[in-house]
C-alpha cells in the first residue's frame, strides 16, 4: 500500500473523483454559463489564476454579502477565502459600501488630493505607525516601488528574500535555493533576466545565511513576510526578527515588512503587535475593504533620505506610480475601513472565531492520528498535511501536497465550505459567525474520516 500525507493513495483518488462528480452534477447552471460566455476570456477565464480552483469548474457567483457567497445555482457557501485576504473584514462592509456609494457622485479619479485623502494619512499612521505614505493599487506595485526607494537611498543593486516568500509578483522576488546558491524560480513565463543579479535569497529562520548574504555589502533592502504565508505557514523563531533588524541595522541595509497577508494578526498588523521596527512597511488587499488599494510607507530617517536623493536626480520618469492610484475611491474606501471597519473589536471577534477554528480542526487531526498540523496568526487559520512545525521555505514545499489538497478543498465545498485555492488558508472575518466555523470543522471531520477510515 503507498501512501500520501498518511492516506492510501487509492482511497484519496476514489475520494477526489466522487467529490468532482458530486460538485460537478451539484451546479448545472454555472456549467452552462461558463460553457455560454467564457470562451471570450483566454482559456475561459478573466484571470489566470481562476484556473487554479481546483473544481472540476468554477461556480459562477451571484452575489457576495458578510462572510457568504451563492452562485447562480443557489448554494449559500460559508466563504473563509474572502478574496484571498481582499475581503478580509467581510464582502461589502456597510461603511466601504456607503463610502462608494457617496463618492461615485462626487467623481472616480482626478490625481489631486481629498479630504478624506488627508484624514487617510492620520487613520494610516495611527493604525501602523509613524510613516510617510504612499499610495498603489496592489500590494505588487508598493513593493516595487519601495524596492526602488531602497536602491537609491542605498545605491545597491540587491534585494533579498527568503525562500518561499510570497510579495506579489515582484520580479525580484522570484529567485528560490539549489544547493545553497540563488536562481530563478522554475514556471516563470517570458522571463529573460537572471534574477540573482537582483536578489539573494536565504531560508526563513537563518540569520547566519542573512548575516552572510548581507556581508557582501551589495543588498540594499530585506524583503520580508513577518510569517510565510503563501508557501504553507512558517512562524519565526523567537529572536529572528530582532535579529533581522539588528542585521540590517550593522550592515546598512534596510528592512522593509510586506504585511499584506499578516494584517491578520490584529490592528497594525504583526509589526505592531509584535513591536517590529521596518525602515520600509507594506500593506494592501483588504486595507480599504476591498477596493484594490495598497500603501507604503517610509520612516522619518530613510524619508529624508529619499528626498535628498529624488531633489539631485534628472527630472523625468521616476519609475514609480500608476495613473490611477490615489484617486478619490481608494481613499474613501481607505479612510472608512480604518475608522470604521478594522477596529480593536472586530480583530477581538475574529481572533475568538479563529481560535475556535485552530483548535477545532486540531482536535479532528489527534482523532484521526493523521500526520498533519494546523498554524494559526490571528485571523489566519491553516491545516497543513504534513507534521510540523515547519521552520523555512524548503520545509513547507515538502510539505504542500497539492493531490492531497485539491481533495480536500473539492469535498469542502461541496459541503458548503470555502477555502483558497493555493493552499490551506482560511481566514474568519467580523461577519463569520460562530455556525460556520462549526460547519466547517464538521465538513473537516467528515473528510478525515473517509479519508482514514
Amino acid at each position: 500500500m503507498t501512501t500520501i500525507a498518511g492516506i492510501d493513495r487509492s482511497r484519496l483518488t476514489a475520494f477526489a473523483e466522487q467529490e468532482a462528480r458530486r460538485f460537478a452534477a451539484a451546479r448545472p447552471k454555472s456549467r452552462a454559463a461558463l460553457d455560454r460566455g467564457a470562451g471570450e476570456w483566454l482559456d475561459g477565464v478573466p484571470l489566470h489564476w481562476m484556473k487554479d480552483w481546483p473544481m472540476p469548474f468554477q461556480p459562477v457567483v451571484a452575489r457576495a454579502e458578510g462572510a457568504r457567497i451563492t452562485d447562480i445555482d443557489g448554494f449559500e457557501i460559508d466563504d473563509f477565502c474572502l478574496g484571498d485576504t481582499g475581503s478580509m473584514f467581510g464582502h461589502s462592509p456597510a461603511p466601504v459600501a456607503k463610502a462608494i456609494r457617496h463618492q461615485a457622485r462626487r467623481g472616480l479619479t482626478y490625481m489631486l488630493p481629498t479630504e478624506d485623502a488627508l484624514e487617510a494619512g492620520r487613520l494610516l499612521s495611527a493604525a501602523f505607525g509613524p510613516y510617510r505614505w504612499q499610495m498603489a493599487t496592489t500590494a505588487t506595485d508598493a513593493n516595487r516601488f519601495a524596492l526602488r526607494v531602497a536602491r537609491a537611498v542605498t545605491g545597491r543593486p540587491k534585494v533579498l528574500v527568503f525562500n518561499g516568500c510570497y510579495h506579489g509578483t515582484v520580479d525580484e522576488t522570484f529567485v528560490t535555493l539549489v544547493e545553497g546558491a540563488t536562481v530563478t524560480r522554475p514556471g516563470l513565463l517570458g522571463q529573460v533576466a537572471d534574477l540573482s543579479l537582483q536578489a539573494v535569497c536565504c531560508e526563513f529562520n537563518d540569520l547566519a545565511g542573512v548575516e552572510a548574504a548581507l556581508a557582501l555589502g551589495d543588498v540594499a533592502a530585506i524583503l520580508t513576510e513577518p510569517v510565510l504565508t503563501n508557501s504553507c505557514m512558517v512562524l519565526p523563531d523567537p529572536g529572528f526578527h530582532a535579529g533581522l533588524r539588528d542585521l540590517a541595522s550593522r550592515y546598512g541595509a534596510l528592512l522593509m515588512i510586506d504585511e499584506t497577508h499578516t494584517i491578520s494578526s490584529g490592528l497594525g498588523g504583526y509589526t505592531r503587535v509584535h513591536g517590529l521596527q521596518p525602515d520600509i512597511f507594506v500593506v494592501g488587499k483588504c486595507v480599504a475593504g476591498g477596493m484594490p488599494t495598497a500603501v507604503w510607507g517610509l520612516s522619518a530617517a530613510v524619508a529624508a533620505r529619499y528626498l535628498a536623493v529624488n531633489a539631485e536626480r534628472s527630472s523625468g520618469h521616476s519609475g514609480m506610480g500608476t495613473t490611477l492610484s490615489a484617486n478619490p475611491m481608494q481613499f474613501a474606501c481607505l479612510r472608512a475601513t480604518l475608522a470604521e471597519v478594522m477596529t480593536e473589536g472586530a480583530y477581538a471577534w475574529m481572533e475568538k472565531r479563529a481560535a475556535r477554528l485552530a483548535t477545532g480542526l486540531a482536535a479532528v487531526i489527534t482523532e484521526h492520528g493523521a500526520p498533519w498540523h494546523v498554524v494559526r496568526v490571528g485571523a489566519r487559520v491553516e491545516f497543513i498535511c504534513a507534521p510540523g512545525p515547519l521552520h523555512n521555505g524548503a520545509g513547507a514545499a515538502l510539505a504542500h501536497l497539492p493531490e492531497v489538497e485539491r481533495a480536500v478543498h473539492v469535498a469542502l465545498l461541496n459541503r458548503g465550505c470555502l477555502v483558497a485555492p493555493f493552499h490551506n488558508m482560511m481566514l474568519i472575518s467580523p461577519a463569520t459567525r460562530k455556525r460556520q466555523v462549526d460547519r466547517l470543522i464538521t465538513a473537516f471531520d467528515e473528510i478525515l474520516t473517509h479519508l482514514f477510515a
